[in-house]
């Protein structure tokens, strides 16, 4: 098995950006080729945008959400659509196909989910304070350590790892899926994705986790992207598919504290 053996196998990871055979391509004898340093620097430049973005939401949706609660409810149905709409069906399959186009496309990514984690993120320090901080550096602090335990070798993606974390990715998108369409029919969720009991909190460290490695197959495949000489926006697609991934951890770490402050 090859060191990178996570580009061996089509749908590579289970982040729909990150899956797209840009990552394979080669930069011709005059192009500017990618850096890994650059997809660093523009990883930042997104998370600013989508920081800025949802911080004006959060101050605009603040002083509403006292006096129309139909608004908080309807902002948290908003983000959600926005988190996994975004993810899977926008930038899997209209942004994917063009990566070429992703130095205009990834800002404009940013910008938009900024605006719907800025709503989740309000309702839920509305709800329980502080939680929003806690929340944020969980995050960091899940992406750095797995970072570094890539870096180190400690975890190294193999063929097999590749399979089980994209078939557990696809199976949550697609659980995710089912129940939405199923609470609008009913006006009611599966227990075990909007309730805290047991069962609800053990899904949801699943769902943490499953993000988590995700990440581990994102950092693999950008590195293995710069040793066979991609072109530069590639850089920009990266760091879009990176951003992704810890927006969609960012919410299932809020959505597993709201269900333990709960209990």
């Amino acid at each position: 098995m090859s060191k990178h053996a996570a580009l061996d196998t089509f749908g590579r990871s289970g982040n729909p950006i990150i899956r797209s055979n840009a990552f394979s391509t080669r930069a011709s004898s005059t192009d500017e080729r990618m850096t890994l340093q650059g997809t660093v620097d523009k990883t930042g430049i997104l998370l600013f945008l989508t920081v800025l973005t949802a911080t004006v939401s959060w101050n605009f949706q603040g002083p509403l959400v006292s006096t129309l609660s139909v608004l908080g409810m309807l902002s948290a149905a908003i983000a959600g659509i926005a988190t996994f709409g975004f993810y899977f069906f926008f930038i899997g399959w209209i942004i994917n196909p063009r990566p070429h186009l992703a130095p205009k496309t990834a800002p404009i990514y940013a910008l938009g989910m900024g605006f719907g984690i800025g709503l989740l993120s309000q309702q839920a320090e509305t709800m329980f304070p502080g939680i929003v901080i806690q929340a944020v550096s969980l995050t960091f602090f899940v992406a750095a350590s797995l970072l570094f335990a890539y870096k180190t070798g400690v975890i190294r993606p193999n063929q097999n790892f590749l399979l089980i974390v994209f078939s557990a990715t696809m199976g949550i998108f697609l659980t995710y899926l089912f129940n939405f369409a199923y609470a609008a029919f009913t006006g009611s969720s599966f227990s075990f994705i909007s309730g805290n009991g047991t069962s609800a909190i053990l899904f949801s460290l699943f769902v943490v986790a499953l993000a988590a490695l995700n990440l581990v197959l994102d950092f693999d495949i950008i590195e293995q992207a710069h040793e066979q000489g991609a072109p530069k926006f590639i850089e920009w697609f990266g760091a879009m598919a990176l951003v992704a991934t810890l927006i969609w951890l960012y919410v299932e770490i809020l959505r597993l504290l709201m269900k333990l402050r709960s209990r």
